[in-house]
Parts: C-alpha cells; sequence; structure tokens
C-alpha cells in the first residue's frame, strides 16, 4: 500500500497517469521501452508500484554485498554470479520455472543510446521458460505509463517481434533521437540466409492490431 501511494504521488507530481488494469499473469518476463533516458527507472518503479506488479531483476552478484546489499534486494534485485557454470539465461529460466509467481524485468535495448539491434535474452527466457512477454511502456509525449499487452512466444521470432514494433512504434521516450527499433539479430540474420532485407519497421497484420 505504501508502495502504491509512492507510485501514485511521483507520477502526479509529473503529470503522469497510468493506463490500464493490473495485468493477468502472475509470471511473465517484463520488458520496457523505449529506454532513452536515466529517468526511466524512477518511472518504471512507480509504474509497477501503481500497478502492483512487484518486479524482480538479476544483477553482478557484488552489487549485493554490504552496506547496500539490503536495498537492492529491496528494490527486487536477484544476485547472480556470472562466474558459476551456468549462463544468466539458464539461471533466468531456472528462477521463473520454480516460483510460483515472479515478474523478471530482463533489459531489451541495454543502454540508453540508440542500437541496431535489440539483446534477444528476454526472447529466449521467455520461450524456454513458456511465459509470455509483458511490454511495459513509458510514452513521455503523452505522459503515460503502463502494461497493457503481453505476447506469448512461438519460436517464430519474426512474427513475434512483428507484434512487439507494432506495439512500440507510436510510443516516444523521453529522447526520441536515441529510440531503437525493436529488432533482434536473429531476425537480420535469418533474412539475410534468405537472401531477404530486413524491414524492421514492417508489421504483420496481427502485430498491427496491437497499436490499433
Amino acid at each position: 500500500m505504501i508502495k502504491r501511494t509512492i507510485g501514485k504521488l511521483w507520477l502526479t507530481a509529473f503529470g503522469w497517469q497510468c493506463d490500464g488494469p493490473p495485468p493477468p499473469y502472475k509470471k511473465f518476463v517484463l520488458i520496457a521501452a523505449p529506454h532513452t533516458s536515466g529517468w526511466d527507472l524512477p518511472f518504471m518503479l512507480a509504474t509497477s508500484y501503481v500497478m502492483e506488479v512487484p518486479i524482480s531483476w538479476m544483477g553482478k552478484h557484488t552489487l549485493f554485498r554490504p552496506p547496500f546489499g539490503w536495498f537492492m534486494k529491496f528494490l527486487g534485485g536477484i544476485p547472480i554470479d556470472r562466474r558459476s557454470r551456468h549462463k544468466v539465461v539458464e539461471r533466468a529460466i531456472e528462477e521463473l520455472e520454480r516460483s510460483g509467481d515472479l515478474v523478471l524485468a530482463v533489459p531489451a535495448e541495454g543502454t540508453r543510446a540508440k542500437v541496431d539491434f535489440w539483446k534477444s535474452g528476454f526472447y529466449h527466457i521467455a520461450r524456454g521458460a513458456n511465459v509470455p512477454i509483458g511490454l511495459g511502456f513509458l510514452d513521455f509525449e503523452r505522459k503515460v505509463c503502463g502494461l497493457t499487452h503481453f505476447v506469448v512466444p512461438t519460436g517464430d521470432v519474426r512474427a513475434d517481434m512483428d507484434q512487439i514494433r507494432a506495439f512500440y512504434r507510436d510510443i516516444r521516450g523521453k529522447f526520441p533521437e536515441w529510440e531503437s527499433v525493436p529488432r533482434l539479430r536473429e531476425e537480420a540474420e535469418a533474412e539475410a540466409e534468405a537472401g531477404e532485407a530486413l524491414d524492421p519497421r514492417r508489421a504483420l497484420d496481427a502485430g498491427a492490431a496491437l497499436a490499433d
């Protein structure tokens, strides 16, 4: 209740509103886009507080050492030792499989700068754990945030990413010039092998319907 109040106060102070009801799923991989500013984190946390969606994230184990380790865990951090034989994707899948309810935030863009490709970890984690991908958003143009759409990964990367592209195409970050088109390197590689040209803003009819 306290977190929800804090989230509401934060959004109200900046003239924002949260769109949509709480998500229907208790366990999923969360991505949030566009990521163009350091302001994205507090707004994402405020959104999660208002929607009562406890977010977890995985961080290098050294971040959880005293004296601030407790605070990292309070913010939803899950320590992971990257020196272990288990890779990050494998560990994330394990966490989701053994948890009854877990919303795992995975950075898709990986940086605030513009990139050619999103990191595909979020897709492989969701696919491996058989959970949906929640499309969180921060629209600085309209001052609206939320978590209103989900994509269940099918293994058809291009079709699934078309849905994600369709959803985010009209959502603007704080610095639109730093926005990255949602696309994975796997798409470019697959289409290169097929002799096709990748159009990153193309969306299938099914995906385009998400933005209508």
